[in-house]
């Protein structure tokens, strides 16, 4: 039989305070892509089966090409977040911190790769 106490027994399982601020980025990051989305299919959309010079030219246009970026920005990292969830709920230690580091780069590098890829499509 342990006599421990009930703090003693969770202490160390208790919350990590971070839930309120991820729970906040994640529903500013959903109704932000909530009011994005549509504009973002209106703009590619109507891209789809054009050729390179009309596609070059729309993304060349200042609102467009703020739309595309802003929906691809905000929709990797809402998927950091999801990913980060993720991760934390169905892994452990090492690799835990493994799986949290490789998700950050991947969907940061994604963003930055976009929003090159967008750059060099509009100039």
């Amino acid at each position: 039989m342990a006599y421990l106490t009930d703090r003693k027994r969770v202490q160390g399982l208790g919350s990590a305070k971070t839930g309120t601020e991820h729970h906040w980025t994640m529903t500013v990051t959903s109704v932000a892509l909530l009011l994005l989305t549509p504009f973002f299919l209106f703009i590619v959309g109507g891209l789809l089966g054009q050729p390179h010079d009309a596609v070059a030219a729309s993304l060349s246009r200042p609102i467009p090409a703020l739309v595309v970026a802003a929906f691809l920005v905000v929709g990797l990292h809402h998927m950091r977040l999801g990913m980060q969830v993720l991760v934390e709920d169905y892994t452990r230690g090492l690799g835990r911190k493994i799986g949290l580091i490789a998700t950050t780069i991947l969907c940061y590098a994604l963003a930055a790769g976009a929003v090159v890829a967008l750059a060099q499509i509009a100039l």
